[in-house]
């Protein structure tokens, strides 16, 4: 985005595009939905799950680590991952936000 449109937008939405620009991809959502159904920090176990190559898999979670969504421990030689609880719930706002029931009915519409 360039530095001069900036201000056309609320922090609000610049904060729900950079969310979006996280999930924009299925192996992200794939890594969530691991993480969120393990309950748990995993390590390289979402190599094996989610079946791409390490680097690929580090790439996605330094993404996911840089939007909030996932946070992340060293233990030894690896770094286990894990959901951001209390960043998971500002997120969840954040959408919620956008996908705000729509009016009863529209009065003219395509």
């Amino acid at each position: 985005m360039g530095a001069t449109k900036t201000d056309l937008y609320t922090p609000e939405q610049t904060a729900l595009a950079d969310l979006t620009r996280a999930l924009g991809h299925p192996a992200r959502i794939a890594i969530l939905q691991e993480l969120i159904s393990k309950n748990s920090c995993q390590c390289g176990e979402l190599v094996l799950t989610i079946g791409l190559a390490q680097p690929t898999i580090s790439q996605h979670l330094k993404e996911l680590k840089q939007a909030g969504l996932i946070k992340g421990s060293v233990e030894g030689a690896r770094i286990c991952y894990c959901i951001d609880a209390e960043n998971w719930k500002k997120h969840k706002q954040l959408l919620d936000s956008l996908f705000q029931p729509l009016p009863d009915s529209p009065s003219k519409c395509c």
